[in-house]
């Protein structure tokens, strides 16, 4: 477990609301070729490779199987994947470098959600006997809880806009987004929601690569080193969760180390504004904290690869040099279910 893991390179598409005109895999492979060529290695040259994805979203069972054709799968290679977000895939790709079995990983995630409903598919992921058969989609546990924040006057529908409206702001800096600028807030889609409350819809994939000990600095001018990563899971059921605070978010940032020292950036998954009002409480995150300076998910939410982004934006800041110990956070199902929490540095300058 004293093994120094860091990011040692970051790719992502172009996120946009439709890509129907490319496969999963014609998709996924130009980002492929992108982080490794910011690396210099091969295929052959990545000791483990670790992907997630979602069959729900492509509609046939073991989708994953066909993206390995964008890797290269021959020479025969050591890969595994998760039903789940790309940061999910991440965080088993660093016990693999962990154990010593590798020193170097490939970690992709992707996912194309303009095909199908995407407010309905993600009802997949409720409880099947007692919420799923009423089918209340995504955006409407949003506003579930974002109501529950209202009504607690933890926020209010001014403050929420201002963090829709910063957020896209933010992302004229960033080519990949797919929102950017003055975006209008819009009417209700829920109440309270707006449209500006919630993420926009769209294809896109990301990759990053894992390093160990002196290969990474080989690797990478200035690695951005995981000082810690842990996940943590809240109960299943909504009814017996307080929708305005997130335990597992906090009891994974004090295991990653996030409380020990003060961060400088933040990338937040928070696919809706309220719920970064959580987030921000949850991982005690004052003013002085650039939180996602990419823009976050509210410019750009490619479900199954938004939560990779988050760790490939932070471990990116360490790169240029604009950030010295970042925090990063992915979430996965309603209402900030399941929470991954990784702090990053970079060496001292």
């Amino acid at each position: 477990m004293n093994r120094e893991i860091a990011v040692v390179a970051f790719a992502q598409t172009d996120h946009r609301r439709t890509r129907e005109e490319l496969s999963e895999v014609e998709m996924l492979m130009p980002v492929l070729h992108e982080v490794l060529a910011q690396t210099g290695l091969k295929t052959a040259d990545i000791g483990f490779t670790c992907s997630g994805s979602s069959d729900y979203l492509a509609g046939r069972a073991f989708s994953f199987t066909l993206a390995l054709d964008g890797v290269g799968a021959w020479p025969p290679i050591s890969e595994s994947h998760v039903e789940m977000d790309g940061a999910w895939a991440l965080y088993e790709a660093w016990t693999k470098l962990l154990t010593g079995d590798a020193d170097t990983a490939l970690v992709y995630s992707y996912g194309k959600s303009s095909p199908g409903p995407l407010r309905d598919v993600l009802t997949r992921q409720l409880d099947p006997y007692y919420v799923a058969p009423l089918w209340p989609d995504s955006v409407a546990l949003a506003a579930l809880q974002a109501q529950a924040l209202l009504d607690a006057g933890d926020t209010d529908e001014p403050a929420l806009a201002a963090v829709a409206a910063r957020s896209r702001t933010d992302a004229t800096a960033n080519s990949h987004a797919q929102l950017r600028g003055a975006v209008p807030h819009g009417d209700y889609l829920v109440r309270p929601l707006r449209t500006g409350d919630c993420p926009p819809i769209g294809d896109g994939a990301a990759a990053v690569i894992l390093a160990a000990g002196e290969r990474a600095r080989e690797l990478c001018d200035r690695p951005a080193w995981i000082r810690g990563l842990d996940h943590r899971i809240e109960a299943h059921a909504l009814g017996v969760r307080d929708l305005t605070d997130s335990p597992s978010t906090r009891l994974a940032a004090e295991k990653a180390g996030a409380f020990e020292r003060p961060v400088d950036t933040a990338e937040l998954h928070a696919p809706f504004t309220a719920q970064e009002v959580v987030l921000r409480k949850a991982l005690s995150l004052d003013d002085g904290v650039r939180v996602n300076p990419s823009g976050g998910a509210l410019a750009a939410n490619p479900v199954m690869a938004a939560g990779l982004i988050r760790i490939g934006e932070a471990a990116a800041g360490i790169h240029r040099g604009e950030s010295d110990r970042a925090l990063a956070h992915a979430t996965s199902g309603p209402c900030l279910q399941q929470n991954l929490v990784a702090v990053l540095e970079g060496d001292p300058r």
